[in-house]
């Protein structure tokens, strides 16, 4: 396989990708971005005490960008980070 053959590979990839999340995207109810993924869920809670030396939540019911993964829909994720994972709430006009 050459470079160019692994570069298409990887485009047609990442747009199957963006196609799947344009059609879930309105299933769920936040994004949850860590330095490392991207996330949708339905259901997100903080683990963590505000003081720890990290952050760590629990999402339920969940979605992950990742091209790599055969399945991406998720029962439960469990993150943790020290840099930060940044949560929002999607408007309901986005519903």
């Amino acid at each position: 396989m050459s470079a160019d053959d692994l570069e298409r590979y990887e485009a047609e990839i990442e747009l199957e990708l963006y196609r799947e999340y344009r059609d879930v995207a309105t299933m769920f109810r936040y994004v949850v971005e860590t330095d490392r993924r991207f996330y949708l869920a339905n259901e997100v809670n903080r683990v963590s005490d505000p003081g720890a030396p990290f952050i760590e939540y629990e999402l339920t019911d969940a979605w992950v960008w990742d091209m790599y993964r055969r399945s991406r829909f998720l029962a439960s994720v469990k993150l943790a980070s020290t840099r930060g994972i940044t949560v929002e709430e999607l408007p309901t006009s986005e519903l």
